[in-house]
């Protein structure tokens, strides 16, 4: 983790710079790290709801062509045809405008910003030996002329907010004197791990609600990605960790109101699905052209159950040997 952040210090500082600019100044307006931080999520929220949006429009889509992906891994089955239908599979979500991993997108989306604030919390809470072989609070990236450089000099360098030094963590314990000083931190942990699993749990849900299926895919990811945040919410300060609750609170609000006002339907939003089976290539069986249907009489069956060609009809009575016949007779 300090590779990483050292490396993002270093290429991203004027990013920290404007991020820290930004949380200074909402602490000028509310004096308070807890409060400025959640205005700072609302903002960051706010430039991200847009991709909030098309991602769970394409979840949605994803779920209602898995009839059609399941054709595919049926037609396709086997390792010799794991090219093939890899192919397929990208050939349908172009033709449906559809990213496959466009579910998990929000929450990967996280990932940067989870850097770029730990970086910044931790320059605010940067400490450096004076003279004398004190720690002395040296905060980074925010203005030497802010409200909140000065109160963070002196407290020397402690985020205190909500009766928590937002600037610790869980570990190590000895940090908080006790597990009872530890414990408002590990529920911030709990807290963030549980709305990302209740978030996952409103879209599939919705889905179910549909008749959708989630793709196997997605739903190992998101089983798996809330246990990878776990472990980094507990090697991060507490005030990154409130950041991730918010912001998870806002995209739970968020999807819901798209659902309710069914801004989440793909059909309205340029993705289309399609309105009968795919048609692969090779797939249809060739079925033979239907027979002419004849015309037939059908004649009734005699005893022992075979028909036999109709009797001429017999002469009529007005036939001339018919009346030679009748003379005879009556002589």
């Amino acid at each position: 983790m300090s590779s990483i952040t050292h490396f993002f210090g270093q290429v991203f500082s004027p990013i920290f710079s404007a991020i820290a600019w930004l949380l200074a100044f909402l602490y000028g307006i509310v004096p308070n790290y807890a409060a400025a931080i959640v205005l700072l999520t609302i903002i960051i929220m706010g430039v991200l709801t847009p991709l909030t949006v098309k991602s769970t429009r394409s979840m949605m889509a994803m779920q209602k062509i898995q009839p059609e992906i399941k054709k595919l891994q049926q037609k396709y089955r086997g390792p010799e045809n794991r090219q093939v239908l890899n192919e397929e599979l990208m050939r349908l979500y172009r033709e449906e405008g559809i990213n496959p991993l466009g579910g998990c997108l929000p929450m990967l989306l996280q990932t940067p910003f989870l850097i770029v604030l730990y970086q910044v919390i931790k320059g605010l809470a940067n400490t450096v030996p004076n003279k004398a072989g004190r720690l002395v609070s040296e905060p980074r990236y925010i203005p030497h002329g802010s409200k909140m450089y000065a109160n963070l000099i002196h407290s020397g360098g402690h985020i205190n907010s909500l009766g928590l030094d937002l600037s610790l963590r869980p570990f190590p314990i000895s940090a908080h004197g006790s597990w009872v000083g530890a414990l408002p931190f590990f529920g911030f942990v709990i807290a963030a791990v549980l709305l990302q699993y209740f978030q996952m749990a409103q879209i599939n849900k919705r889905a179910l609600a549909a008749g959708q299926q989630m793709p196997s895919q997605t739903q190992m990811m998101q089983r798996f990605l809330p246990i990878v945040f776990a472990y980094i919410y507990l090697v991060i300060p507490a005030a990154v960790v409130l950041y991730m609750i918010v912001s998870t609170i806002i995209r739970i609000i968020t999807q819901d109101i798209m659902f309710r006002t069914g801004v989440s339907d793909p059909r309205r939003h340029g993705l289309t699905q399609a309105k009968g089976p795919v048609e692969i290539p090779g797939s249809a069986e060739e079925k033979p052209a239907a027979k002419p249907a004849t015309t037939t009489t059908k004649q009734p069956p005699t005893r022992g159950g075979s028909t036999k060609a109709p009797k001429p009809n017999p002469r009529p009575q007005s036939h001339p040997r018919s009346r030679d016949k009748r003379k005879r007779r009556t002589r």
